[in-house]
């Protein structure tokens, strides 16, 4: 009766992994990512023409390669999904004490392709940026953290995961990289806050990021320059803002027609960072607001779903990862917009990039495995027994 009502999954005795991961899952953001993928790479074989012309490849290069990592990303995505949450603990440590030490070496082994931050691993048929796969780990590795802090007479978890977080951030300063720093703070500071963190702590820390801004605009030419740019009223029309800016006028509510766009011609980065512009310019309004809406609607379902969650490690995870999720295609829109500085960042799954797609792939895969249905795992259900479990 209880399971009839309050909507539990009934446990089917030695059910095949696969019908029950599929029964468990939740198909609705599994759907929306795919939609994501395939509209990524409807984007890529305009924007990454231009690209493949000037670096004497074949016209679908770029699209082949992302589709490559793509496929590599979904398989990610569908494995991590059938994990169980204790399985993805243990291989986000596992990954995470990874991905920082290869952060920790890029100043001495990594490369900065020319773009004036020394961010990625060169293999010669393609590079690896750690910070990618550095996020999702570290956002599971916090939130265990800050859940056995918790616990009657458990560790300092919440202190440790802060040292953790600002030694991560410093690292990723250094790079610099001011825009994933920003993505692994908000992070931490979602999760402390749905913990129970003080109100007065978190204005404290605002503060704190607010100051390091600061401090960072009076020592970085780097980050004075992107700011200076985003503060300047007038956009100069021949910057990578100012082409953005244009083709988003230009393409109206239906856009100017599929591969009629120019945008892609003057932009470097119309396949990364601001392909929202070349969706914006060839398929109008209409496809960036589907677009906004695929984002939306996997970081609300999920949030949903976690609300009914009671073990907290499961609650703190999930909430860290579809945040930073949601936050990353936020911004990278908002930049395309003008509404955000530059940050030289990827929209998750439709941006071309391998460390991107895979680094996504596994975080979603997280996501996944956390929201799955769970039988007495709805927080309602503990809170109506009177706190027995």
């Amino acid at each position: 009766m209880t399971e009839m009502v309050y909507g539990a999954v009934p446990v089917h005795t030695g059910e095949p992994i696969l019908p029950k991961w599929w029964r468990t899952l939740d198909k609705w953001t599994m759907t929306c990512i795919l939609i994501l993928f395939v509209v990524g790479l409807l984007l890529g074989l305009a924007a990454s023409v231009p690209l493949a012309a000037r670096n004497g490849f074949d016209n679908f290069h770029y699209v082949q390669r992302q589709a490559a990592f793509g496929l590599m990303a979904l398989m990610a995505m569908v494995v991590t999904s059938m994990m169980s949450p204790t399985m993805v603990r243990r291989a986000a440590v596992l990954g995470f004490a990874g991905a920082f030490v290869a952060l920790m070496l890029l100043p001495f082994l990594g490369t900065d392709f020319g773009k004036g931050a020394v961010r990625w691993y060169s293999l010669g048929f393609a590079s690896v940026q750690p910070s990618e796969f550095l996020k999702p780990t570290f956002i599971v590795v916090a939130a265990w953290l800050i859940a056995s802090s918790q616990q009657i007479n458990g560790p300092p978890g919440t202190l440790i995961s802060f040292g953790l977080c600002m030694t991560v951030v410093m690292f990723l300063v250094m790079q610099p990289d001011f825009g994933q720093s920003c993505l692994v703070l908000f992070g931490w500071g979602v999760m402390y806050f749905v913990a129970g963190a003080p109100m007065l702590l978190l204005v404290v820390m605002a503060s704190v990021v607010v100051l390091g801004g600061i401090l960072a605009y009076s020592s970085s030419e780097h980050f004075a320059r992107r700011i200076d740019g985003f503060l300047n009223p007038d956009v100069d029309p021949t910057t990578q803002l100012g082409y953005a800016t244009n083709a988003i006028r230009e393409g109206g509510l239906f856009g100017v027609g599929v591969g009629e766009g120019q945008v892609k011609w003057s932009l470097p980065d119309a396949h990364t960072d601001f392909i929202i512009a070349v969706a914006a310019e060839e398929y109008g309004l209409v496809l960036v607001v589907i677009v906004i809406a695929l984002y939306m609607l996997v970081v609300v379902r999920s949030l949903f779903r976690l609300m009914k969650e009671r073990d907290t490690f499961i609650r703190l995870a999930g909430t860290g990862l579809v945040c930073m999720f949601g936050v990353q295609a936020m911004i990278n829109m908002g930049v395309a917009v003008r509404l955000l500085p530059a940050k030289g960042m990827t929209l998750p799954f439709v941006s071309y990039g391998g460390s991107s797609l895979i680094a996504g792939g596994i975080a979603v895969g997280m996501l996944l495995a956390f929201t799955r249905s769970r039988p007495q795992g709805e927080i309602a259900d503990f809170l109506r027994g009177g706190g027995r479990g």
